[in-house]
C-alpha cells in the first residue's frame, strides 16, 4: 500500500512582507483542505518594513490573489510609480530617469534605440527619456492606468508602486488568514533536525511549544534562523562590488506635488532614497561604513529631508551577497534570509514574489527530490547575479572622482557578464536579454545611456532608411508622446478618484 507522500503541514518562520506575502499566496493556490499554513511571528520582533517601492511584476503577483488594487492601494497609502530617477550618479548635478515600459517603437524589425543612437550621436534628435510615455508623464506629475487605445503608448502604459510595507504586510495577513492560514504568536529560539538525514522536524518556541512541519519556509530575515542557523549553508560575499552595507530610514511630513517616481540620490558615500506615499514620503540613506561614519550618514539624510521627521530612525546593516542554498533539505529561504542586494532598483518585493513563483513551481513532496531543490537554486543563483550586475553598473559607470568611495567603484574589476554587456553596447549599441535575467533591454539602455557609457556606432541596417525618414519618424514618435501625456491626469487627482486611502 503507497503511503501518502503529499506535503501536509507548512511552517512559515517570520512574517513582515516575505512571510504573509508567501502565506497569501499559498492559501491562494494550496488546498487548505489538504495543506495546513502555519505561520510563526513575533510583536516583539521588529521588521525591516522602510516603505516599499516596488516594479511592475507585482501586478502579476496581485492578479495571482486575486487583489482589487484600488483595495489594496487605498490600505497600504500606496501611489502609483512610472519609474526611479537618478540624481548625482552619473556626476553632480546630472540627472536621468529609468522609466518603466519602452522607448519609441522597433522599426523595420531593428530595435528603436539604434535609430535614435544614429540621430542622436549627430545632435539631431532630443535625449532618450522624450520618447518614454513612463519618463514624460513621470516629469509633469502625472499618471494614469493603460487603457486600450490602439496603437497609443498609454495603451502599453507600465507601472508599479509605492506603498506602506507593514500596512502591506498586515493586508496580506489578513487575507492569508482569512483562507486559513494559522499565525503563532512567539519567538523561534531553537530547530530540532532529524538524526537520519538533517531535515528540519520542528521548531521550538521561546515558550517551549514545539511546531512540527514537513516543509520550512524561512522569513526570519537577515537573522536568516533556519537555513543558517540551523542547517549552515554558507554566504557569497559579494561586497567587493558593492560596499554599501549600512542604511538608516527616516519618514518625514509630504511635501509639494506627489511624485509618481522614485528618486535615487548619489551622496559621497552610497545615496538617499526618496519613496512618496499618501500620507508621509519614505526617506533613506545608503552608505558604505568603510567610507561614512553613522553619524555622518544620518545628518546627510536629516539635512535632506522634504519635511518634519515622524519617527527615530531605523538603522540596518548586512552584507551584500546571497545564500549558497537558498533551498537546502526541507528548508526554503525567501526573502532576506536568502541573500540582500541593496534596494538601488526596488527588487526586493520582486524576488520574494519570485521566489515564491519558483518554489510553486517545483514543489516537493515529502520525497524532496534533489534534482528540483538543484533547478530552484540555480534559477535562484541565475536572477541575484544578473540583478547583481546591473546593479554594479550604477556604481562602476560614473565620472565622479570626489571620493575614494566613487574611485573605487569606478576602477573595480567587474564581473564578466557586466563586462560583456557594456562592450556589446560600446560598440554598436547592441543590448541582449540573457535568457530569464529580470531586467530588461529598456532597463540596461536607461541606465547605461544615463551613466554616460558613448557607443562607437549602431546596427548597421539603420542605415537602409534615410537620415530624413528616420528624423520624420522619430519626430512623430516624440509627438505622439507628448499628446499622450497631455491626457494623462495628475498622479494626485487620479489617487483621489480611485484609490484614496480612508
Amino acid at each position: 500500500m503507497a503511503t501518502n507522500s503529499r506535503i501536509e503541514k507548512i511552517v512559515i518562520v517570520g512574517g513582515g512582507t516575505a512571510g504573509w506575502m508567501t502565506a497569501a499566496a499559498f492559501s491562494k493556490v494550496l488546498n487548505k483542505d489538504n495543506v495546513n499554513i502555519v505561520l510563526v511571528e513575533s510583536d516583539q520582533i521588529g521588521t525591516v518594513s522602510v516603505g516599499e517601492a516596488t516594479i511592475p511584476q507585482i501586478s502579476l503577483f496581485n492578479k495571482i490573489l486575486g487583489i482589487d488594487e484600488n483595495e489594496f492601494l487605498s490600505k497600504t497609502n500606496g501611489t502609483f510609480k512610472l519609474g526611479i530617477e537618478f540624481i548625482d550618479w552619473r556626476k553632480k548635478n546630472h540627472r536621468y530617469m529609468h522609466p518603466f515600459g519602452n522607448f519609441g517603437t522597433d522599426m523595420e524589425a531593428i530595435q528603436f534605440h539604434h535609430y535614435w543612437l544614429k540621430m542622436f550621436n549627430q545632435g539631431q534628435a532630443p535625449d532618450i527619456e522624450d520618447y518614454s510615455l513612463a519618463a514624460v508623464g513621470a516629469k509633469q506629475n502625472r499618471f494614469m492606468r493603460p487603457v486600450n487605445m490602439g496603437n497609443s503608448p498609454i495603451s502599453e502604459l507600465a507601472y508599479a508602486f509605492h506603498f506602506d510595507a507593514v500596512l502591506y504586510a498586515k493586508f496580506l495577513r489578513e487575507f492569508a488568514e482569512q483562507r486559513g492560514v494559522k499565525r503563532v504568536e512567539g519567538k523561534v529560539v531553537s530547530s530540532s533536525l532529524r538524526a537520519n538525514d538533517g531535515f528540519i522536524e520542528s521548531v521550538t518556541l521561546e515558550d517551549h511549544k514545539i511546531i512540527p512541519g514537513d516543509l520550512f519556509i524561512d522569513c526570519s530575515g537577515f537573522r536568516a534562523l533556519l537555513i543558517e542557523k540551523a542547517l549552515n549553508v554558507g554566504y557569497q560575499d559579494w561586497s567587493h562590488w558593492l560596499p554599501c552595507d549600512r542604511a538608516i530610514a527616516i519618514p518625514c511630513e509630504k511635501q509639494g506635488e506627489l511624485k509618481p517616481y522614485t528618486q535615487s540620490t548619489a551622496h559621497q558615500a552610497g545615496w538617499r532614497w526618496r519613496i512618496p506615499l499618501q500620507h508621509r514620503t519614505g526617506n533613506g540613506v545608503v552608505y558604505s561604513s568603510a567610507h561614512c561614519d553613522d553619524e555622518s550618514a544620518l545628518q546627510n539624510l536629516l539635512n535632506n529631508l522634504d519635511g518634519k521627521s515622524l519617527s527615530e530612525p531605523n538603522r540596518l546593516r548586512w552584507v551584500t551577497g546571497m545564500r549558497k542554498r537558498a533551498w537546502h533539505k526541507n528548508c526554503v529561504a525567501i526573502g532576506l534570509s536568502s541573500g540582500f542586494i541593496e534596494p538601488l532598483e526596488s527588487t526586493s518585493i520582486h524576488l520574494i514574489q519570485s521566489s515564491i513563483a519558483k518554489l510553486l513551481g517545483l514543489f516537493p513532496d515529502k520525497s524532496f527530490k534533489q534534482v528540483d531543490i538543484d533547478k530552484f537554486n540555480q534559477q535562484n543563483e541565475f536572477e541575484l547575479e544578473k540583478i547583481r550586475d546591473f546593479i554594479i553598473l550604477h556604481y562602476h559607470v560614473t565620472e565622479r572622482d570626489d571620493s575614494e568611495f566613487w574611485n573605487h567603484c569606478r576602477t573595480m574589476e567587474i564581473p564578466d557578464f557586466l563586462r560583456e554587456k557594456i562592450e556589446l553596447y560600446k560598440s554598436h549599441g547592441r543590448i541582449y536579454r540573457e535568457h530569464y535575467e529580470l531586467f530588461n533591454e529598456t532597463s540596461w539602455l536607461a541606465v547605461m545611456h544615463g551613466q554616460g557609457i558613448q557607443t562607437d556606432g549602431y546596427h548597421p541596417i539603420v542605415d537602409n532608411l534615410s537620415e530624413q525618414e528616420i528624423k520624420r519618424r522619430l519626430q512623430h514618435i516624440q509627438s505622439v508622446i507628448v499628446q499622450s501625456s497631455q491626457q494623462m491626469p495628475s498622479h494626485l487627482s487620479y489617487i483621489n478618484q480611485h484609490c484614496l486611502a480612508n
